[in-house]
Formats: C-alpha cells, structure tokens, sequence
C-alpha cells in the first residue's frame, strides 16, 4: 500500500486501558523487556481494539508502562515507555525517531543512501520497521497496533518522495484491522517505480519495495558484504541462497574472477543480472564472470561436489531455518549438513562464510554446530571472525538477536 498523503488516518483513542501484570511481568518491564504476553495480565479494565493505549501498573498500583495493545496477538502490549509517565504523541513519536535516525547518522553519506531507520523494539517502537531506499520508505507493521499512528510516523518523514506500507504475515491476516486503510482516500493506485535504485558502500542495487523479500532487500547484511568485497580479490566466489546477488555483486566489485550464484527463486537470479548491468561503471564488475543458477541450494551443492567443482570462497546465506523453538534442532541439524556441502566445493585453504537469520538458535549453538560438521567433514576451521548487528541493526533486549555470521579458513 502507498501512502501519497495521510491526512485521513485517525488518532488513537484517548481512552486507555488499564491493566494490572504478574510479578515476573513486571520484573521483565523493569528490565527493559519490551513484551507484555496475554498470560501475563491479571486484571484490565475494559476490552480494546489494536492500537488503543494500554497503561500498566505494579502491584503497588504505581505506574509500571504504557504500550500499545493488541487483542489479535499473544503480545498483547509492546510497550513504548516505562517507568516515567509520558505523554504518547506527535511530540514523542518525533523525538524517538530523532533519536533512532541520530544513531544513523554514520550511514548518511553519498556512497550509501540504502539502511534501516527504524528497528523495532530495539528502537523503542516495537512492532515498526522503516526502513530507507534512496528516496523511497518502507514502513512494515508487525502489529495492526500501529495503524492509528501512521500518520505521526509517516509525518517523522516529510522528505521522501514514496513511502510504501507493509504488512507482516500475521498482520495481514486482520482483515478487520486493515479495513480502514483500505476505504481511506490516502490509499490511492499510485505507485513507486517497481525497482527503485539506491546505492550501498558504492553499489548499485535495485529494492522491489512491494514484492520483494523483507522490505526489498536484506539491509542487514551490509558490513557482512563488505567482509566478503575485502577477502576476493582474484578468488572464484560461490552464493548460495544469493537472492538479488547483494554478495555476489559485493565479490565481483573486490576482484573476483568468478561469481557463482545460487537461488531458487527465477525472479531473484534475473534480479542479479540487472544489478549486474547497474554496476557496470566499476572495472572490477566489468572484469568478473558471472554465473547464476535457479535451483534449489541443497541440491546445487550436491551436484557441483559430485561434478567436481570447487571455489576459493563460498557463502553461504539461508533463511530462517527455526520459525518457532521446536524446530531449533532439525535448523541446527540443516546448519550442519549446509556446512558439510559447502565444504565439499571449498578448495583446502579456502574461506567459508557462514550466516544464520534465526533468532531462536543462540549464536553459540550455531558456531558450534558448524565447527561439528567440519570436523565431521575432517575439514577443520581456522577462525577468521564472527560478526553480528550493524549499526542499523541494534540490539535492545535479548531475543531482538537474530544475525550471526562465521568467517573462517577451511
């Protein structure tokens, strides 16, 4: 959805819920947790819609925090201040984002123009991605509690020429939720181009902010890019799970002689080619040899082990294997069986990266399912670093951890 105008979006009720949390509930509150679940209210004092503001109070019926409420979620506040009483407005939300685009700031320079603004609970506005491209926004909700407030959140913004609304899964799910967004006249069929171009550390990629994966691209693999553009200079480079070809693109402009790049989604892989020809001012992505394969990555590294190939530097980059914690074993175990492929086609000598995007496998669960599979593999690893968040990718509270990367000599 795309939002030329926002004047007609309502503002949140004055009317507050009054709630009373379990003792460990509000323990967590008072650690900074941002999270308040169904099973943890006590007493409230009325019924609420999404969006509608919650105020907590402790057992002492002092003021504990004030969130946002939604009864269609197991999160039932995700809270945007504690401990001081504030006021929840115009004024608040513009002096958080301030707050959250300072921290950018590093960022804003003529050769990245490409980055998350906002990052959700880690940021003070649980629930709410924005994220830049060039000139365009993309504001993703994760929680229908946000749709009262877009306007002040959209307002935060008056310098970008489209802001393009999504929704995540289960948001989109709430029919009820979205219905006045969809009878609002500042939902109109004017669109953004469908690839806008925004340049990253001197690259040029093009972000579907409608269809594409997240908000169009995977910002938070940034700095990672960089690690992989400053370690393949002269090197055959292997993608899997390469999506647009962000490390592809990233391998070929450090020197590479070849890029291989494997997905298995048609759209993707024409994707790189694309960026391929945005690229084609830099002489070191002119030089490179690209390769890109639509098919699945599994069954792509059997067949190049059995076909006897091998590069001086994979990559490998898959989804979230864990969506929920009973399946954090069997995404560990295709953590390793992933590692034990990519080794197959790694010359001795070579360098393996490694990424996990699942937050429900600890960082030190994954490292050490991949030092057991190339161990398994008799292909031990020689440590180069372990990476994390970017600067546009904070972390606030512990489960907001998800990214974690191994580079390593095998």
């Amino acid at each position: 959805m795309i939002f030329p105008a926002l004047s007609n979006i309502a503002g949140p009720s004055a009317q507050k819920i009054v709630l009373r949390v379990s003792a460990n509930a509000e323990k967590n509150i008072r650690r900074g947790h941002p999270w308040v679940f169904e099973k943890s209210i006590l007493k409230q004092s009325r019924r609420g819609a999404p969006g509608e503001l919650a105020v907590l109070f402790d057992a002492k019926r002092k003021f504990l925090a004030i969130g946002l409420y939604d009864p269609t979620s197991p999160i039932r506040v995700r809270i945007l201040q504690s401990e001081k009483p504030a006021v929840i407005n115009s004024n608040w939300f513009q002096e958080k984002i301030h707050t959250a685009s300072a921290l950018r700031q590093p960022l804003n320079a003529p050769h990245t123009n490409g980055y998350r603004l906002v990052h959700g609970e880690n940021d003070g506005l649980p629930g709410l991605v924005v994220d830049r491209y060039a000139d365009a926004l993309v504001v993703k909700l994760y929680t229908p509690a946000w749709i009262p407030y877009l306007k002040e959140i959209c307002g935060a913004f008056p310098s970008y020429k489209h802001i393009v609304l999504r929704f995540s899964r289960s948001v989109q799910k709430q029919t009820a939720a979205l219905q006045g967004l969809a009878d609002g006249s500042m939902l109109t069929s004017h669109t953004p181009p469908s690839a806008i171009l925004f340049k990253e550390n001197g690259i040029i990629f093009e972000c579907d902010p409608i269809n594409g994966q997240k908000t169009g691209f995977f910002l938070d693999q940034r700095e990672n890019r960089e690690r992989i553009r400053n370690l393949s200079q002269h090197k055959t480079v292997l993608n899997v799970f390469s999506y647009t070809g962000g490390f592809s693109l990233y391998a070929a402009a450090g020197g590479a002689k070849t890029v291989t790049s494997v997905d298995l989604s048609l759209p993707a892989t024409q994707a790189i080619l694309r960026n391929i020809k945005h690229n084609q001012q830099l002489p070191e992505v002119r030089a490179a040899k690209f390769e890109t394969l639509t098919e699945d990555a599994f069954k792509a590294l059997t067949e190049m082990n059995a076909g006897g190939r091998k590069f001086d530097l994979v990559i490998l980059d898959p989804p979230m294997f864990a969506q929920n914690q009973t399946q954090v074993e069997a995404a560990l175990s295709a953590y390793r069986r992933l590692t034990q492929l990519g080794l197959s086609v790694l010359k001795s000598g070579g360098i393996l990266a490694q990424a996990s995007c699942s937050s429900r496998v600890s960082a030190e669960r994954f490292f050490e399912s991949i030092h057991q599979a190339a161990q398994a593999a008799r292909r031990p690893l020689q440590e180069i670093e372990r990476t994390g968040h970017a600067l546009d990718h904070p972390i606030a509270f512990k489960e907001g951890a998800y990214l974690k990367c191994l580079f390593a000599i095998a």
